[in-house]
């Protein structure tokens, strides 16, 4: 009997002991959702993304992130009035040149870093320190890249002119955008600010000062962006594109996936959208050289965690998946990304190498004499300046100089 009673005492006082520890254990593993914000210009954009967000409940099945999308433009200007009503979602999306505006959204994860021991070594050095701002870091890149020249293939056969390949000059871009302009067709389209400084560094001509500062005036950049104009006004190689709200490399990416222009400037993120969208053999070539050769500015974009997340452990798990290695490779071979990974960049280089030619020549060779897209912490305000106010120069109502001019001063203000 008593050792009956003993027995019965131990399992209850077991049971006791136990029950807590498994509460606990519960508690800890609630399900969290966090909310993503991330800007698609495409339905393949957003089942890649989708993915992505998926891969993190794969790893942590109490994660669950919830995927929001906007157009690009749109998501800089939606960003700032979600954070004055402190809204913002726990995971934020950032682009390097926008990160000096930006950054001051989310929060730095220099000591999360340090504490998981992450490992920063496989990742492009330089994209890296995009998307840092005054030596702290605010986001893990998942892509990067130089940018180059989007060419129509089939066009440039068909009028038997020599396809565009690394070391190719402005004379041979000039004289193709020529002979490619008719039949309601246009041999270029311009879009900006980004694609013109490549141009324009090309020519060997600067858009900030030593200080880092805007710096639209100087006399090169004055001479780069009059004969950049002049491909609208003067040669009439490249089509018009009225002041809008859009984003003049968007309206020139359908232009040209539409067949209408031949060649247009854009980064390999946009290798997913122009596959899907375009019905013709797709090129990829460096900017053609100048004065100062074949040179061009790289960008990239990475994921980050909003001040105001009330879920910042969940959202540093969740990021480290959507820039890990499964992420990477995903999205190289969607391609949608050249990976800010190195070990994944090979990938995309696969994907393109399929049906797209020479990108994996136009890339390398870009990416020998690229340097990062500096900006100012007003990057998205010059950004909408270039859009509004170079079509003046465009159609001849005002000089390409005074129109830098313009942009300048409202920039300052």
């Amino acid at each position: 009997m008593l050792s009956w009673l003993r027995t019965a005492l131990s399992s209850a006082l077991f049971a006791a002991l136990i029950v807590p520890v498994w509460m606990a254990t519960s508690a800890q593993a609630e399900p969290v959702r966090l909310t993503w914000l991330m800007w698609s210009g495409s339905e393949p954009e957003v089942v890649a993304w989708k993915h992505v967000a998926a891969l993190v409940t794969q790893k942590y099945p109490d994660i669950t992130v919830e995927f929001q999308t906007t157009s690009f433009p749109d998501y800089w200007t939606k960003l700032p009035t979600l954070a004055a009503s402190g809204k913002l979602p726990d995971i934020v999306s950032l682009q390097s040149l926008r990160a000096p505006g930006f950054a001051g959204l989310m929060e730095p994860l220099d000591a999360r870093i340090k504490a998981d021991k992450f490992d920063i070594d496989s990742f492009e050095p330089s994209i890296f320190k995009g998307l840092a701002r005054d030596g702290k870091q605010f986001a893990l890149p998942y892509d990067f890249g130089p940018l180059v020249l989007f060419y129509n293939h089939d066009m440039f056969v068909k009028d038997g002119l020599p396809v565009p390949k690394p070391g190719w000059t402005e004379a041979d871009f000039n004289n193709a955008a020529k002979a490619l302009t008719k039949n309601g067709a246009y041999g270029f389209a311009i879009s900006e600010p980004e694609a013109f400084l490549a141009f324009a560094r090309s020519k060997g001509a600067r858009y900030l000062d030593d200080k880092g500062e805007l710096d639209l005036t100087n006399a090169g950049l004055k001479a780069a962006f009059t004969q950049y104009a002049a491909l609208v006004s003067q040669q009439k190689v490249a089509p018009l594109f009225p002041a809008s709200g859009m984003l003049s490399s968007a309206v020139a990416n359908g232009r040209f996936t539409s067949g209408n222009v031949a060649m247009y400037v854009d980064g390999p993120w946009q290798l997913i959208n122009v596959k899907k969208k375009a019905n013709f053999t797709v090129g990829v070539a460096s900017i053609p050289a100048r004065e100062a050769g074949s040179l061009t500015l790289t960008a990239g974009s990475g994921f980050g965690i909003a001040t105001t997340s009330k879920n910042k452990d969940a959202a540093w798990k969740a990021i480290q998946v959507m820039t890990g290695p499964d992420a990477e490779k995903y999205l190289a071979d969607a391609g949608r990304a050249f990976s800010a990974r190195k070990d994944f960049q090979k990938n995309w280089y696969d994907v393109a190498a399929q049906d797209v030619v020479g990108a994996r020549e136009a890339i390398a060779a870009a990416l020998i004499n690229a340097a990062p897209l500096a900006t100012t912490p007003n990057w998205s305000v010059v950004s909408a300046l270039f859009i509004q106010y170079a079509p003046l120069a465009y159609v001849g109502s005002d000089t390409p100089a005074h129109v830098l001019d313009t942009i300048q001063n409202l920039a300052s203000q």
